[in-house]
């Protein structure tokens, strides 16, 4: 008989883990100080995204300037050798709060991995509003409930319920603030610790 394959998902938040913060990027670009706030920052994300919204509204910056400086984004070092050793070892899905219209440049830019993100409603160029598709935590749920293996990776606030939720939860370059609200959970600071810590799970 052939040996069981107990199948097991790898769940990674997108930006802090595998690319840095997109509107990051953006503020430096645009000089907006106040798009340089993330989900490290503010625990709402309706909150966070509010006032993304209100900045580029207010300085009129499109979808499209956006697109563009996304364009020459890199992921971080080491991110592609990483995802394809992750494939080779789990079934690897993106989770991220992050949207398609943005990200689609890096996404391509890592081998069109599967992520599962939100989309903008956008009219004529503008970004007007926004539809969240999922919350990480039932995302996570929904895997356990078909009886997978499941490990999470995150860096920020809104990976929390994700990563408690997982049978094991990673934090990846978070920052102190946060690890130190959450001891609880495993903490890797570069790809090759990240590696480490889920050999174990092979």
């Amino acid at each position: 008989a052939p040996e069981e394959i107990k199948l097991k998902f790898l769940c990674l938040d997108f930006e802090g883990v595998l690319i840095p913060e997109i509107w990051q990027y953006v503020a430096k670009e645009t000089n907006s100080d106040e798009l340089m706030l993330t989900t490290q920052d503010l625990k709402d994300y309706d909150d966070l995204m509010a006032l993304r919204m209100k900045v580029v509204n207010e300085k009129n910056i499109k979808l499209s300037d956006i697109q563009e400086i996304v364009r020459s984004m890199e992921p971080f070092d080491g991110a592609k050798e990483f995802l394809k050793w992750a494939k080779q070892n789990f079934q690897v899905s993106i989770i991220s709060d992050t949207f398609y219209e943005l990200c689609w440049p890096l996404v391509e830019k890592l081998n069109y991995p599967n992520i599962i993100c939100h989309h903008l409603k956008i009219k004529d160029d503008k970004i007007v509003d926004y539809s969240l598709r999922h919350n990480k935590k039932k995302v996570i749920e929904a895997l356990l409930s078909l009886n997978f293996g499941v490990l999470a990776v995150g860096d920020s606030y809104n990976d929390i319920d994700m990563l408690k939720a997982a049978d094991k939860g990673i934090f990846f370059q978070a920052p102190n603030h946060i690890k130190e609200e959450f001891p609880d959970l495993l903490t890797a600071d570069n790809h090759e610790e990240l590696k480490a810590h889920l050999l174990e799970y092979i």
